[in-house]
């Protein structure tokens, strides 16, 4: 039987470059991506590399607070 708080939990991954850079007339929206992570293996935030539509490259999406 599992005790304390579940090891997965489910995180929101955003467009670093989207939201240093602003949003603009070019870029229509910030790109977010929906993911799980372990929580005892990864306790600090995540970091991923994935496609942004609004930047048309491979960003770092970094994990942001619900």
């Amino acid at each position: 039987m599992a005790r304390g708080k579940d090891a997965r939990v489910t995180v929101i991954l955003e467009c670093t470059n989207c939201v240093r850079g602003g949003v603009t007339k070019e870029s229509t929206g910030i790109s977010r991506y929906i993911t799980e992570k372990n929580r005892h293996n990864t306790p600090g935030q995540l970091e991923l590399k994935k496609f942004c539509p609004y930047c048309y490259k491979q960003t770092i999406h970094g994990e942001i607070k619900k």
